[in-house]
């Protein structure tokens, strides 16, 4: 693969999950009293050109509305590969760790992903690997700046929508470094449904469609479809699968906040630039439609 054409081919949608549950009482002067249990693990959805997206994560953080922040550190480092984790599958980074009850102003995921070292990386189908780094992310990690309750015998759950689509930079000089730049959205896990659906191969049988089919989703319904580096981008973007027995390309959107959203078909993700705003000649959606997302349920948006 072509590095130069990384910003316009790795497209994923990978997601943290946090979760605290009810535990055993706490005396902490920081917290509304009790504790709670905390799991955090890391899903994603299929990516097209890039065959690893290693990311080593370290610890987390996390800041109570009324203290000093804390850290969970891990016994040892996890290296997750986002991309070996699909359609909801996860992998946890905490497995019912007790934290105390209370509010938390923001959370903060510790990453090792130094520049000109292998520790995070990005493989492609070439066979061509390098190192992935975020700036400064050894010193102030990944923050997420909401706040959240963990309420005392009760539980809370969140999603945190890590996109490597937008996150992924090419620097464009010849480095073997590519930068993580990451874009993060966070979710109630309470409040969440999916979209999912099929698209009809006659719909996007071009041969030039072939390298750039992607779906986009938008919130609102009627919202013009857009690149990435517009003033209106996606929420989200996923790859759709090509099935055999069906003539069809599925495609699946997890983790989505119930409401209202617009859902659109591209053949041209692999010309979209996240920091460019492209022109009608080389970005356009070729169909779209609306979807309503509910709670714990997945809605099926279909295009023939």
């Amino acid at each position: 693969m072509n590095k130069q054409n990384i910003t316009a081919t790795v497209m994923a949608c990978s997601l943290f999950l946090l979760s605290a549950c009810g535990g055993s009482s706490s005396d902490s002067d920081n917290t509304a009293g009790g504790n709670g249990s905390l799991t955090v693990a890391v899903t994603d959805a299929p990516v097209d050109g890039a065959t690893e997206v290693v990311v080593v994560f370290d610890a987390i953080e996390l800041k109570p509305k009324e203290g000093s922040s804390f850290t969970v550190t891990f016994d040892e480092a996890k290296s997750i590969d986002l991309l070996a984790l699909q359609n909801g599958e996860s992998e946890p980074l905490l497995d019912s760790e007790s934290i105390d009850a209370g509010e938390y102003n923001w959370m903060r995921l510790m990453v090792t992903a130094t520049e000109g070292v292998m520790d995070s990386y990005i493989s492609f189908e070439d066979g061509l690997t390098y190192s992935l780094y975020i700036p400064s992310g050894d010193t102030t990690g990944l923050k997420l700046n909401r706040s959240f309750t963990v309420p005392a015998g009760g539980s809370a759950s969140f999603i945190i929508d890590f996109d490597l689509r937008k996150s992924v930079i090419n620097p464009g000089n010849n480095s073997d470094d590519y930068k993580l730049k990451p874009t993060l959205r966070i979710e109630d896990n309470s409040e969440v449904g999916g979209i999912s659906g099929f698209i009809a191969a006659s719909l996007v049988s071009d041969e030039s469609c072939m390298e750039g089919l992607a779906v986009y989703v938008y919130s609102g319904t009627g919202i013009a479809a857009d690149d990435e580096g517009s003033q209106t981008p996606p929420l989200a973007s996923v790859i759709p699968e090509y099935n055999g027995d069906t003539d069809q390309y599925d495609y699946q959107l997890s983790f989505m906040a119930a409401g209202d959203y617009t859902v659109a078909i591209t053949c041209d993700a692999d010309n979209d630039d996240p920091e460019t705003d492209e022109n009608e000649t080389d970005w356009s959606a070729i169909a779209s439609a609306d979807a309503s997302v509910v709670v714990d349920e997945t809605t099926e948006t279909n295009f023939e």
